[in-house]
């Protein structure tokens, strides 16, 4: 019988790795919705409260700057003291932070409980990320872990469809815009549910907590006898600390690339996305305000027709082509989208020009860096330090978001569109250059690609009945 690593890593692909898709995805369809609708609200929340474009950009980007201080908080306590704990935790946030917004009775109060809701977003990223990435085997985590990132385009897409749903019933905006926020705590509220029902990592119980015993009763139990494994007759934990791994540097090498690549890429992504709104009202020529149906009709045929297939294509090649190298070809395609609808004279005039353009910039986000930004923090660090490593990465990300998010309004008055799409195309083709600190992960063991025993055994490796870890620690 297989090691409970070996056994995990050779998994015939099985229900439970569905179930796997589905409750971590189902975290990550929130965190879309709440991240992506707040562009559509706050149209109709601008022109109920008369917000300039400075108000306008803190509404649309103070989220993303709280999900910086949840996903490395999250991050950070999921590795000490383990998954399953915090799991749920981050989706009660969001609840709440759901509910207070829709009930938000000035701007002030507003912020406050987006504020609130972006530290739960925050943390939804690494804990979605690793546990699906620690269920999977090593040829199909590309496709495993990438397949739960597609719930953030049908996030998107249903934010949509209700913001249509809601106008074209002749909803008053007033009511609207709260509507469209409280809603977001309906799918969260279903994460809770889920995630009760998700054991514990068994790579984490395993390889951090050393009880291997528990760990292939917990794999076995939760994949239907699918995984098989024989605990070796010594469990042994092996943990990293957190100076260990921000003061080696391989490692740190690593996390530049991973969080450099994701905050680059969030800049140039989020600052479109959710001011999607703007840019297409301009181009139109309406004002998002008074249109605010077709806009949204328009954006939902975009996003389906270019974004949404991208999603997906990136899930079901990316093991064969590689998670690394799709990213190196997604951001220069992304980039130079961004960067023809920033010089060719008159496009933002053309519409059906524009649009393709504009599609293209989605499909091949979607197709690269999007998913892959998602997918190779998951599987770059060791077991003890994974959901930390992802949790620094989507948090400086969500810096990055935020800076594109909260600028593009004011960057859009003084240098136009062009001007705004010109500055994401450089910010993509520096994505491209980060991105080769970051080792090549499709189809390679967890292990193999992190060995943290190099750096661990100098500081904790932790023999069950032996040594305890405060002694290690101390030694």
């Amino acid at each position: 019988m297989a090691t409970l690593d070996i056994a995990l890593d050779e998994a015939p692909l099985s229900r439970f790795h569905t179930r796997a898709i589905v409750t971590a995805g189902m975290g990550f369809f929130t965190d879309a919705y709440d991240l992506f609708i707040i562009g559509t609200a706050t149209t109709l929340i601008a022109a109920q409260w008369h917000l300039s474009s400075a108000e306008t950009g803190l509404v649309n980007s103070i989220t993303l700057i709280s999900a910086f201080i949840g996903a490395f908080v999250f991050g950070r306590v999921a590795d000490l003291i383990g998954r399953k704990k915090v799991y749920g935790l981050e989706a009660a946030l969001m609840v709440g932070g759901a509910v207070a917004s829709a009930f938000a009775p000035s701007l002030i109060w507003l912020l406050a409980f987006r504020f609130v809701l972006g530290i739960g977003v925050g943390g939804d990223y690494p804990m979605s990320a690793v546990l699906m990435s620690e269920f999977s085997n090593r040829n199909n985590r590309g496709r495993l872990v990438g397949l739960v990132f597609p719930m953030q385009a049908l996030g998107t897409v249903a934010g949509y469809i209700a913001g249509l749903a809601l106008l074209g019933a002749g909803v008053p905006n007033g009511i609207t815009w709260r509507l469209l926020l409280g809603l977001g705590a309906i799918p969260a509220a279903a994460v809770i549910i889920l995630r009760r029902r998700m054991p514990e990592s068994p790579r984490y119980l395993s390889r951090v907590r050393g009880q291997e015993a528990e760990a292939a009763a917990a794999a076995s139990k939760f994949s239907g006898g699918v995984i098989q494994a024989a605990p070796t007759s010594e469990g042994r934990s092996v943990r990293l600390s957190l100076w260990g791994f921000l003061s080696d540097r391989r490692y740190l090498k690593i996390l530049l690339g991973t969080a450099g690549s994701w905050f680059l890429f969030d800049y140039a992504y989020y600052g479109n996305s959710v001011s999607a709104p703007l840019i297409v009202s301009s181009v139109l020529g309406t004002k998002a305000s008074t249109d605010l149906v077709h806009v949204l009709a328009l954006q939902l045929i975009v996003f389906s027709v270019a974004a949404v297939p991208g999603y997906f294509l990136a899930a079901f090649t990316m093991d064969r082509i590689g998670h690394r190298r799709l990213q190196l070809i997604g951001f220069p395609l992304m980039g130079l989208a961004f960067l023809l609808i920033g010089v060719v004279p008159g496009i933002t005039a053309a519409i059906v020009p524009f649009l393709i353009l504009f599609g293209m910039s989605y499909f091949f986000a979607e197709f690269g860096p999007n998913t892959t930004t998602f997918v190779l923090p998951g599987e770059v660090f060791p077991t003890s330090v994974r959901t930390t490593g992802h949790g620094i990465s989507a948090g400086f990300a969500k810096v990055g978001a935020f800076i594109g998010v909260y600028l593009f309004p004011i960057i859009k008055n003084d240098l136009g569109i062009s001007g705004a799409l010109r500055l994401s195309a450089g910010f993509a083709f520096l994505g491209m250059l980060v991105t080769l600190l970051i080792p090549e992960g499709a189809r390679r063991s967890l292990d193999d690609i992190s060995p943290e025993e190099l750096v661990a055994s100098a500081e904790q490796i932790v023999a069950s009945g032996q040594v305890e870890p405060e002694e290690a620690a101390a030694s």
